[in-house]
C-alpha cells in the first residue's frame, strides 16, 4: 500500500526509499515489522525518557482508559487535573503558580506567548506587546512560536509571515564578558518599554544543532528581565526532566522564571500533554472583575485525563527511580567515553550538557552525513542528525554497557567514512 503521510521534516528523496515501519517499543529500543531492533538514541525526538513500554506509566494509560476519556477544563476539573497541576506547581523554586494545560510543547509556547502579552495588557500597559528569543531559538512551528523563534533552515518560507521584532544574539564569551550575556542585555534595555517577555530554550538550543550556552548567561538573563519589566519565559518542553542532569535546566541557574513551559518527558513521550507553568502574580491579572481579562485560550485536549494519568505516573517513576540524580551520574560517563572522538580528523568538537552528548563533525564533512547515519541505522542504531551534528540523547534509563556501546558505534562509523 502505498504511503500516504505527509512525513514532518521529511525530504520527498528519503520518501521515495522507504520506512522501516516500527511496531512495537520495549527499553531503549524500537521494533519494525521484520522483527529489526533499533536503539532509540534520540529518545523518539527527545520525549521517550523512561524509554519504551514502562509498566508503571503504561498501567496508568490502561487504568485511566477504563474510567475517564476525556472531560474538557474549560469550566470543569477532574481529579488528575487538579493533581498535576498542584504536582507542577510544587516542582517550581516557588510554588504560587497556576498551570494551563495543553496538547504539545508549542501549543504550550503560544499559550505562553499570548500570557505574557495579555498580562501587561491586563496592566494597562498594551505598547508592552513584544515577544523575543534567540537567533536560531526554536519553540515549535505554529506562527507565533516561529516569530518567537525562528531556525533559518526550517522557517525560511514563513519569514515574512511572523513577527520579527528583534533577537538576543546566541552568546559568544570574551575575556571581558565570559558567559557573553552583554550584546543580549543592550537588546532588552533598548526595547524593555515594548517587551513583553524573553522566551528561551534554557542552556541549549536543540533544532539550531544542540548549540550549548552559560548557566552563568541564563542567570543574568533573569535579572536583567527583572530589572527592566520585562517577563522571562523559560521553555523546558525539550530540556525538562532530567535530560541536563537537573530537574530543569533552569536550575542550573538557580533562577525562578515567570512563566515555564513543559511537555515531551511529562508524560515520558507516551501520550501528547504539555502544560504553561504560570505565577501567580500573574495569573492574578486575569480576573474578569471590575473589567473583563479572562484569557479567552485554550485546546480541546488540555488536561486530557488519560495524558494527566500518564504524567502523574511518569513523575513519580522520575522520583522513585532517581532518574535526575542517575542521569546525572550517566553524563560524566558518557562525556569520558565519548572524548576520544574528538581526535578524529573530521570532527570540528564536541559539546555535552547532562545526557546530551555533541559530535560536530567539520563543514567539508556535510556529504558523508546521511552514509553515517545510515551505517548506524543498519547496526541497529536510530540516530538523526542535524546538519553537520551527530547527537546522543537517548532515554534516561539506559544502560552502562548500551551507552557504551553506542557510543562506540558512533566513533568508529565516524572513522570508517572520514
Amino acid at each position: 500500500m502505498k504511503n500516504k503521510i505527509f512525513h514532518p521534516y521529511t525530504p520527498f528523496s528519503a520518501i521515495e526509499k522507504g520506512f522501516p515501519n516500527m511496531v512495537r517499543g520495549e527499553g531503549i529500543t524500537l521494533f519494525d515489522e521484520q522483527g529489526n531492533q533499533y536503539v532509540d538514541m534520540v529518545s523518539s525526538w527527545w520525549a521517550c525518557a523512561l524509554g519504551h513500554g514502562h509498566p508503571k506509566v503504561v498501567k496508568a494509560i490502561q487504568e485511566q482508559a477504563g474510567v475517564l476519556q476525556h472531560s474538557i477544563t474549560g469550566s470543569l476539573t477532574h481529579p488528575n487535573v487538579l493533581a498535576l497541576a498542584d504536582r507542577l506547581a510544587k516542582l517550581m523554586p516557588t510554588p504560587e503558580r497556576h498551570t494551563l494545560f495543553a496538547s504539545d510543547g508549542c501549543s504550550a509556547v503560544e499559550a505562553a506567548l499570548k500570557i505574557a502579552i495579555q498580562y501587561w495588557y491586563n496592566l494597562g500597559r498594551p505598547e508592552k506587546n513584544w515577544v523575543i528569543g534567540m537567533d536560531q531559538g526554536y519553540h515549535g512551528d505554529s506562527l507565533g512560536a516561529v516569530g518567537a523563534g525562528f531556525v533559518d533552515g526550517f522557517h525560511k518560507p514563513f519569514e515574512h509571515s511572523v513577527l520579527h521584532h528583534e533577537k538576543l544574539p546566541f552568546p559568544k564569551p570574551s575575556a571581558d564578558d565570559p558567559d557573553g550575556f552583554e550584546p543580549s542585555r543592550a537588546v532588552i534595555e533598548a526595547h524593555a518599554e515594548k517587551l513583553a517577555a524573553v522566551i528561551v530554550e534554557p542552556l541549549c538550543q536543540g533544532s539550531a544543532g544542540m548549540r550549548i550556552y552559560s548557566a552563568g548567561y541564563l542567570k543574568k538573563l533573569a535579572d536583567c528581565c527583572a530589572a527592566n519589566d520585562v517577563l522571562l519565559i523559560v521553555d523546558e518542553v525539550a530540556m525538562g526532566f532530567g535530560r541536563t542532569g537537573k530537574r530543569f535546566a533552569f536550575n542550573h541557574a538557580g533562577i525562578d522564571p515567570d512563566l515555564v513551559t513543559v511537555g515531551k518527558a511529562l508524560t515520558a513521550g507516551y501520550m501528547p500533554l504539555s502544560a504553561c507553568i504560570v505565577k501567580d502574580k500573574i495569573y492574578s491579572t486575569f480576573s474578569d472583575a471590575p473589567e473583563d481579562h479572562t484569557f479567552y485560550h485554550g485546546n480541546t485536549y488540555a488536561g486530557h485525563p488519560i495524558g494527566c494519568a500518564a504524567a502523574l505516573a511518569a513523575l513519580e517513576v522520575y522520583e522513585a527511580e532517581d532518574t535526575v540524580e542517575r542521569a546525572a551520574e550517566m553524563a560524566e560517563k558518557m562525556k569520558q567515553w565519548m572524548h576520544p572522538m574528538a581526535e578524529l580528523d573530521c570532527v570540528k568538537e564536541l559539546r555535552f550538557l547532562g545526557m546530551i552528548g555533541v559530535v560536530e563533525l567539520k563543514p567539508e564533512a556535510k556529504p558523508l552525513i546521511a552514509k553515517i547515519k545510515q551505517s548506524l541505522f543498519e547496526q541497529g542504531y536510530l540516530f538523526r542528525p542535524l546538519g553537520t551534528v551527530f547527537y546522543l540523547m537517548p532515554p534516561l534509563v539506559i544502560s552502562d554497557d548500551d551507552l557504551r556501546a553506542a557510543v562506540y558505534a558512533l566513533q568508529q562509523t565516524i572513522e570508517d567514512f572520514c
